[in-house]
């Protein structure tokens, strides 16, 4: 069961919930049905952190070019 993160469109409020299979999420603030689906900033972060270099040393070997660089992490 995976947690959608979801803006609401009529109170603006954001949030996050548990989608059980076919279920439709309603705000808990004002239990509308009008969301938009945000990108999870963990879905996001997943990837990009060991793709990107950070600029600050690895802290396992200290390689410059930054953690995820060498065989060590």
């Amino acid at each position: 069961m995976p947690i959608f993160e979801y803006a609401c469109r009529n109170c603006k409020s954001e949030f996050e919930v548990l989608v059980q299979g076919e279920q439709r999420p309603a705000c808990p603030h004002c239990d509308s049905v009008k969301l938009a689906k945000k990108l999870s900033g963990f879905a996001v972060g997943a990837g990009v952190a060991t793709a990107v270099s950070t600029g600050a040393p690895c802290g396992s070997c200290g390689d410059p070019r930054g953690p995820g660089a060498c065989s060590l992490s």
